[in-house]
């Protein structure tokens, strides 16, 4: 699935830049057009020569070209290329990426670059696994990159483990199956409205009323969302998780009455709602100007119903869109989830309980039951990215 597809292939300073030749044979077998983009400390390990040799196109690795003074566009390299592929990428080079310093070509390059990046590390074992790297990694993979790991390296002392960069045919299979899972899918081309996170209902200026949800579900079905070729709309409340998935647009929101008034906005112009947030079901009556102070041992806060956003998009929902909720139950759970189905016009509910241990809030797993009016599917305990392949694949059937 490679063929007629434009690769750019980062190369940095590390003794594996060699292999760099071997992937570039592979990729041009294959029909791809590779253009190189190298690191000043790349070039101490290979030469830009052998590179252009291999690619019959220059070797970009300084901003202006060091004869004519012709500039390197980064900007025109990351609309040019179909995916970027960085290998090897040392650690320095993932700790650039992760944090934004863009010191060079190839990075200023990889911030430009509208098309799936792929990075395969490179480094010994110490700084393959000191934490520092392992945290660039999880940020790197949160941005919708995809991290290449080797499935064995190798030790100063000869023992297998990690850190040694993935072997060239192994890399390039990783590029072609990404290829080859781009054939369209239902969702390609489709647009997604996800609601994701808690809300937080103001009390007074430093106090709320919020719950314990981190996002993690939301965030999971929004990169499988893009994954599978959806736009996705992601309207998220308070949460600290990051997503600059290329396929993901994302509004930031605090309170029930915003993710409402956001949902109903984009809801029209989608073709699919999934409200996977923690929507607060009451908000107070009046919120203070001022932080309330301990005056008496007692404090009566009067509530009243926030917007049900499920029930108004079910309301809105035509005859050609498809809503998908999500119900949160500790007693009655299937009774209350299928209540639910029909009361918000949903085509199908997913259940979760706080009952399971180890799953829904702070959770990295979960445990679901999908209830539609054709019946139930229960599913084991899984991660929640696995749990979003689930939901998105019983999605997909409604198209």
């Amino acid at each position: 699935m490679l063929e007629g597809k434009k690769i750019v292939l980062g190369i940095t300073g590390s003794i594996a830049a060699y292999k760099a030749c071997l992937i570039i044979r592979g990729l041009i077998k294959q029909g791809a057009e590779v253009q190189v983009v190298i690191t000043p400390a790349g070039k101490e390990f290979i030469t830009p020569i052998t590179l252009s040799a291999l690619t019959h196109k220059p070797v970009v690795s300084e901003f202006f070209s060091g004869r004519d003074g012709t500039w390197n566009s980064h900007v025109d390299l990351g609309l040019w290329a179909d995916a970027m592929l960085i290998a090897p990428c040392t650690a320095s080079t993932m700790g650039k990426m992760a944090n934004g310093i863009a010191d060079n070509m190839l990075i200023t390059t990889y911030l430009s670059m509208k098309a799936p990046v792929f990075i395969a590390p490179a480094m010994d074992l110490d700084m393959y696994q000191h934490p520092s790297t392992q945290h660039n990694m999880e940020v790197l993979k949160q941005y919708g990159n995809t991290i290449i790991e080797p499935a064995s390296g190798f030790l100063a002392s000869g023992l297998e483990g990690k850190g040694r960069m993935e072997e060239p045919e192994n890399i390039i299979s990783v590029l072609d199956q990404y290829f080859d899972n781009q054939e369209a899918t239902p969702l390609s081309g489709k647009k997604i409205l996800i609601t994701a996170g808690p809300t937080y209902e103001r009390i007074d200026p430093v106090r709320f009323i919020g719950n314990y949800s981190s996002g993690k579900m939301g965030i999971a079905l929004a990169e499988e969302c893009a994954h599978r070729g959806a736009e996705v709309v992601l309207i998220a409340g308070p949460m600290s998780i990051k997503t600059s998935h290329r396929n993901i647009q994302r509004t930031d929101v605090e309170s029930c009455q915003e993710m409402y008034d956001a949902a109903t906005s984009h809801f029209p112009n989608v073709d699919a709602a999934i409200l996977c947030a923690a929507v607060a079901d009451f908000k107070p009556s009046a919120i203070a100007e001022e932080k309330i102070k301990r005056e008496h041992d007692d404090l009566t806060i009067t509530l009243k119903p926030t917007q049900d956003i499920a029930a108004k998009l079910g309301k809105m929902k035509r005859e050609n869109q498809h809503l998908v909720a999500f119900a949160l139950e500790t007693t009655d759970e299937e009774v209350n989830a299928e209540r639910k189905l029909e009361k918000k016009n949903a085509d199908f509910i997913v259940l979760n309980s706080t009952r399971i241990p180890g799953t829904t809030f702070q959770s990295d797993n979960n445990q679901i039951t999908i209830i539609s009016s054709q019946g139930k599917t229960s599913f084991p305990k899984k991660t929640k990215k696995e749990v979003a392949k689930d939901i998105i694949n019983e999605l997909e059937k409604l198209f």
